[in-house]
């Protein structure tokens, strides 16, 4: 069975740029990722986190240390301001090492971020069960 580093894209919006509303929607974010595509944080190689430059009240990445991913390397990154964006905007790609195909990845939009890839934010698609999620 080969394992691959996979790339799991997902990006959500902050309701204000405070510490609370950062990490809610990080975490929010963050767990449903990992409920849809049945992560483990033993598997995670890395996670780059950015923002949009209105959100600087805290780090991201923290909502993951908190969701205990004590030994994953984290990164955090403003975005380019670019005119017209989606402000309060939080992205994450989380560098992942699993037996599933690209195909069978599930990458989440959420919280007004569909927009930003709106052929991957429809309904779920189903993720076959692996050994990795049992």
């Amino acid at each position: 069975m080969s394992v691959w580093c996979r790339g799991v894209r997902g990006a959500t919006t902050a309701r204000e740029n405070s510490r609370e509303a950062i990490l809610d929607a990080t975490r929010d974010l963050l767990q449903q990722m990992i409920a849809t595509n049945g992560l483990h944080a033993d598997d995670v190689a890395s996670a780059l986190f950015t923002t949009t430059t209105d959100l600087n009240a805290e780090f991201p990445a923290i909502a993951a240390r908190q969701l205990g991913w004590t030994n994953v390397a984290l990164m955090c990154g403003h975005e380019m301001n670019v005119p017209g964006s989606l402000p309060m905007c939080i992205r994450v790609l989380l560098h992942w090492n699993t037996t599933r195909t690209a195909s069978e990845i599930v990458h989440i939009y959420t919280n007004g971020a569909e927009v930003l890839r709106p052929e991957l934010a429809q309904p779920s698609r189903p993720v076959p069960p692996s050994s990795e999620s049992l």
